[in-house]
């Protein structure tokens, strides 16, 4: 895998974006500087640009999975939602196990990975699966560029290792761009592993409450008072999120559609934003499924086939004892400005040439 080849591919294109986006100068500039901060006491690692925090890596004992939370645009915006972890008032509280980025399956021989923890923190399913970081095997930063390479295990609900994970996370920024690549290595033990067709999975990203799209429905908010409220009627007069897919398909039609990249973009008090998110052509399914939803799911599932073509396709997936399957996530979070099909385009082609 061409690894260095992507991080200065990569540089490049964000580079050239800035340089001829909008009236910016093209003068010459110290580039961003990325770093890391580890709390093994909090079980936390802060990524932090320039000193200012992009995401943070969190494996809490109270979370059934490794997860970045939150996710910040250039501004320091955040556009992942903050419950169940850090809830704010008006937020939706439901499915409290959609937290940040992460990337889990419904079905592995049987355990239930993506829904675990849906009773709340800290709360465990029946069937439920866990994955526990083993450790963190690398971090490096640098000019525009860091890195974070982890080893986790797939336990099922009586400790069994069903997956190791290996997960190299890529974090690149230059001026108002911040990219997230996740590249996951899932290898089965001496038992093989099989992965049903379900809707629920795969690399998912729970957002900010003004990216969902408008919605007329009633709906569970976090209340001021710190509970969860259910109330008839939603209030829409911030919330501004509408989706763009590689195909064209814009709105509540993305959902159960394929594409090769999805974009959500909306406003968050005055500041533009667009939320990509690229498949890989090498990923099994592509171009992938998507699992987007208006009330802020934002998931890419490469093998929910049956759920999404009501039974027309199976996508029925199995991992052989001790092989091993791949799969690669970009994530590209724009501030200020929406991004359009151009140029997201570009940020694909990017991620897809190595």
């Amino acid at each position: 895998m061409k690894i260095k080849s992507i991080l200065l591919w990569t540089v490049c294109l964000v580079a050239s974006y800035s340089c001829n986006s909008g009236n910016e100068t093209q003068k010459k500039e110290e580039p961003l500087k990325v770093a890391f901060e580890q709390n093994d006491v909090k079980k936390t690692i802060d990524v932090l640009v320039d000193g200012e925090l992009f995401t943070t890596f969190r494996w809490h004992d109270d979370l059934t999975k490794p997860v970045l939370l939150p996710i910040r645009t250039a501004r320091g915006t955040e556009v992942t939602r903050g419950f169940p972890v850090f809830p704010k008032t008006g937020e939706r509280a439901d499915h409290p196990h959609q937290i940040g980025n992460w990337l889990t399956y419904g079905n592995v021989n049987g355990s239930d990975f993506w829904g675990n923890g849906s009773k709340g923190l800290g709360s465990l399913n029946r069937n439920g699966g866990s994955i526990l970081l083993e450790s963190i095997d690398e971090m490096s930063g640098g000019d525009r560029e860091g890195k974070l390479v982890t080893t986790a295990s797939w336990n099922d609900s009586l400790g069994n290792r069903l997956l190791t994970e290996n997960t190299t996370y890529f974090f690149l920024c230059k001026d108002s761009i911040r990219i997230i690549d996740r590249i996951v290595v899932l290898t089965a033990g001496e038992i093989a592993v099989s992965m049903p067709d379900t809707k629920e999975g795969m690399f998912g990203i729970r957002v900010a409450r003004e990216l969902e799209l408008p919605d007329q429905g009633e709906g569970i908010l976090y209340s001021a008072d710190g509970k969860p409220e259910r109330v008839k009627e939603m209030d829409n007069a911030a919330i501004s999120g509408d989706y763009l897919s590689s195909t064209g398909q814009t709105g509540m039609d993305v959902w159960g559609s394929r594409a090769g990249w999805m974009s959500l973009w909306g406003n968050i008090r005055g500041e533009n934003i667009s939320v990509v998110i690229c498949d890989h052509p090498e990923n099994p399914g592509y171009p992938t499924w998507w699992h987007a939803r208006g009330y802020g799911l934002f998931a890419a599932n490469p093998l929910g086939a049956r759920d999404f073509t009501k039974g027309e396709e199976e996508a029925d997936f199995n991992i052989p004892a001790g092989e091993s399957i791949t799969f690669r996530y970009r994530i590209v979070i724009s501030s200020g400005k929406h991004l359009n099909t151009e140029e997201i385009e570009n940020y694909s082609r990017s991620f897809a040439d190595f």
